[in-house]
């Protein structure tokens, strides 16, 4: 028997499939879920619920997750992925953009397409350091979230690129689209981070919880959004998405951190306003600074336009 996990069903995910609003609030896919749903395993207010049943907001959610699989069974085969763009290659790094959908690399439950995959598929060899399923990833972003990547290709540039992300020595400039208007209009969220108490597939502000530092500035303003440009200063999980959260500015089209489900609609969002606009650090190869950049992909762009009418 694998684990049991039991939840409430967000508000903003009322109405929604099984399938779907079960693979947003566990980061499972679609497909997975629906096994599980076939199994018998998912059930909702105590009864057994179907791939294609709705999700009646605040009701109660019990889900059978499958056995972890062992790490020979998620190594990164060579798979091609749609939108993967490298901005940079050399010797010892490879710099991507990284499309939405994409995980880091693989791990339990997941079957959607990697990073670390996708360059395996364009014949690029990473370096060997770190977990057999994770080998050249220093740093990660959500699978929702799209923008730029760094990648060790050697075991040098490995262990520097680590050591720089452990000692905050990389900049790191997010844009995010917020609900409302941040007050004041620049600041500083300084509020620890850990998993949520209640949910853990979420994490929240907890007093006990690791430091997390977050700098903002206000890009533009809309009627109902403000386009952020963001620092941050630690890098923990969901940072950006769980401060302004708590400050009641969850990031446009974020329903698992309480974004208005309506306005999601309306500007055709699925996922979260959030992409990694920026990546600076120092080459572990020459030391010399350098700077990567990514533009808007095409869903976010659309949002923003939706937002100025």
């Amino acid at each position: 028997m694998g684990e049991l996990r039991q939840m409430p069903v967000p508000d903003g995910l009322d109405g929604m499939r099984v399938d779907a609003g079960l693979s947003r609030m566990l980061g499972l896919s679609r497909t997975v879920v629906a096994g599980l749903a076939e199994e018998g395993r998912v059930a909702v207010d105590g009864q057994v619920a179907g791939k294609s049943d709705r999700l009646p907001g605040g009701s109660w959610l019990e889900i059978e997750l499958p056995d972890a699989a062992p790490p020979a069974d998620i190594s990164a085969p060579a798979e091609q992925v749609a939108g993967l763009a490298i901005l940079h290659e050399d010797d010892d790094i490879v710099v991507i953009d990284k499309p939405v959908g994409v995980a880091a690399h693989p791990s339990p439950g997941w079957e959607g397409p990697t990073v670390t995959g996708g360059l395996a598929a364009l014949g690029v060899r990473l370096s060997t350091s770190g977990a057999a399923e994770r080998q050249g990833i220093v740093h990660r972003l959500d699978a929702g979230t799209t923008g730029v990547m760094v990648v060790a290709k050697s075991e040098h540039a490995y262990t520097a690129l680590k050591r720089a992300f452990k000692e905050r020595t990389v900049l790191k400039r997010y844009h995010a689209v917020v609900q409302g208007h941040p007050d004041p209009s620049s600041g500083t969220i300084d509020a620890p981070i850990d998993r949520h108490p209640r949910h853990d597939y979420r994490y929240a502000v907890v007093a006990s919880g690791r430091p997390s530092v977050t700098h903002y500035d206000t890009v533009e303003a809309f009627r109902a959004a403000s386009l952020l440009d963001v620092r941050l200063e630690t890098g923990r999980t969901h940072q950006i998405r769980v401060h302004f959260s708590a400050l009641r500015h969850p990031c446009v089209g974020d329903l698992t951190y309480g974004a208005d489900p309506t306005l999601a609609a309306r500007t055709g969002l699925t996922r979260q306003w959030l992409h990694a606009r920026m990546l600076g650090f120092e080459h572990p190869g020459d030391g010399r600074q350098v700077e990567f950049t990514s533009p808007y992909p095409a869903d976010l762009a659309a949002a923003l336009d939706t937002l100025r009418d």
